[in-house]
């Protein structure tokens, strides 16, 4: 089963849905993070919890 590792990224109220989306979609392209959950809150505010899988790897035996 894969491991991953998780970052919360805050969208404070205010802030327009085409910012929101340009920060998301800097995280994954640059980051290499994608979209786990999305939680939006009543006063407006955007909670994105994004992952990315972690590649261990195993070191060779001569």
């Amino acid at each position: 089963m894969p491991e991953y590792e998780f970052v919360d990224v805050y969208v404070p109220r205010g802030t327009p849905r085409k910012e929101a989306t340009r920060l998301l979609t800097d995280h994954a392209e640059y980051g290499h993070w994608e979209l786990d959950r999305l939680t939006l809150y009543r006063d407006g505010s955007r909670r994105a919890r994004l992952r990315r899988r972690i590649i261990r790897q195993v070191r060779a035996t001569w």
